[in-house]
This record gives C-alpha cells, structure tokens and sequence, in this order.
C-alpha cells in the first residue's frame, strides 16, 4: 500500500470500526507551518477549524499538502452553511468535511449536494489539486470519491438533537460529529457553558446508540486529553484532544512553571 492509499482508506476505516478509537489534532491558527509540526505526533488526523480558526482557502489548502506529506489525512470544519467551500476543500485534497449547525433532514440533504457525486449529490467536478495528491486518474476518482471522502454533520443544538435519526438517515451523511459546547449552551438555553457535565454525556450516549443503530460513526470534541478519553470510552470513534491554542498555552505554561520551580528549588 502507497502512503497516499494508506491516507485515503481512513474513511473506510473509521466507518467499519475495530480501530480502537482515534484522536485527531485540531487547528485553528491559519499556519500550515502548525499543522506540519502537528502531524509529527502520533495523531491520526488533522482538523481544520474554518469556522472559528482563521484559514482562509489558500492557507488551507497548503495545510492539506502538509498533511498528506506526512501521511495524515486532513478534515476540514467550514462556516456554518458554506457548503460551496465544503466542494472546493474536497477538490484541494481534504478527505472529511464537518458541517456546524447541521439541524434538520433538509440542511443534511443539503450538505450533501455539495459533498457527494451523483448520484447521491451534486458535487461539480474540479478536483485538480486531489487527484495529484492521490495519484488517481479522473475516472478513477469519480468512481470512488464518495466512499474516499467523508461527510460529517454537527449536532450542536436542540433541533439537531430531535432530527438525529433523519439527519442519520440522509444517504451519503457519513457519520456525527458532536459539538459539546454548543450543545451545553443549547440545553442551558444560553444561561452556562459546561461541556464536559453529565448531562452532556447522556445525550452523547444517545447520540452514539443512534449512530450506532443506523451504522454510522459519531466523533467528539475533548477540551483536554483526558476528557477525550473519556469520550472514546462512551463509544466515540474519533475525538480531539483539546484545540491547538489550548495545547500551545498549556505548554507555554508547564515550562514557565517548570523553570521558575527549579530555579528556586535548585
């Protein structure tokens, strides 16, 4: 197997299970630079947040090149409702895409027109940059382009929650990525931010049973490496282990204390 090909069968890897459990970095800093040093560690994917980090599509595009240089494949997160960036990111090489606000049949049915070849979509053609990464000729390509990429809905509010089993049931919806913050607010009816409450694990295990019962992956956002585990523990197939803000100032932190300590103790 080519290292491109070991890249492009994460899709049908995370579908069929049996793979433990997989953790993924996510970055929002628009530095393809971040991402290379990223994909040095033992991830197995790498998250591009467009809808609250700061790419931008050339700066994205370099950061997928990053990923599949290293051998990781890169799944994009676009702006709510951009689904016109979801088409070109698959086109640069992506091999996932994440849609936020994904709360009804309609919006998934919609997702996937852009994400998806006939005949489940209506994906245009123009996957230049995808086919030099992947070494593959155009029929080949449209041929297994939507079993080789991902299309992966957020369920984030309280309408989201209601439509889970139709939003599942949208033919070519891959699989759930679940948006813990949003939802702590969503359920709060905006009065706390609490992602990592009970409260927020009990409609993730419902989440994970739906997913489960209509045969399709759920994935989750950890706010550090523990809270991640805990999340693969109740049946997640992916989740991230905290943002890439969140573990450049935690480090920044260790060392600082770690140079202050000894120098007073030694």
């Amino acid at each position: 197997m080519t290292e491109t090909s070991a890249i492009d069968s994460f899709a049908d890897r995370i579908r069929t299970g049996g793979h433990g459990g997989l953790v993924s970095a996510w970055v929002g800093i628009p530095e393809p630079m971040v991402v290379h040093h990223l994909t040095q560690e033992d991830f197995d994917a790498v998250v591009l947040d467009m809808q609250h980090g700061m790419w931008d599509m050339a700066s994205a595009s370099n950061a997928v090149a990053q990923c599949r240089s290293a051998g990781k494949p890169a799944i994009a997160r676009i702006p709510v409702g951009d689904f016109a960036s979801a088409s070109r990111l698959l086109d640069a090489g992506c091999t996932g895409i994440i849609a936020p606000m994904v709360n009804s049949v309609a919006d998934a049915k919609a997702l996937v027109r852009f994400t998806k070849y006939p005949p489940l979509g209506e994906r245009s053609w123009g996957p230049t940059l995808a086919l030099n990464h992947m070494k593959l000729s155009g029929d080949d390509y449209l041929r297994t382009a939507n079993r080789l990429t991902l299309t992966i809905a957020m369920v984030e509010t309280r309408a989201a929650l209601d439509a889970v089993d139709g939003i599942l049931g949208v033919e070519g919806i891959d699989g759930i990525f679940v948006g813990p913050s949003d939802l702590s607010i969503a359920l709060s009816k905006g009065e706390k931010l609490a992602p990592d409450t009970d409260d927020i694990d009990k409609e993730l295990s419902h989440i994970v049973a739906r997913c489960g019962a209509h045969k399709k992956f759920v994935c989750a956002f950890g706010s550090d490496g523990k809270r991640a585990g805990g999340l693969l523990k109740l049946g997640c197939d992916l989740v991230v282990a905290s943002a890439d803000t969140t573990q450049l100032r935690a480090g920044a932190a260790s060392a600082i204390a770690a140079a202050r300590t000894f120098a007073v103790s030694g």
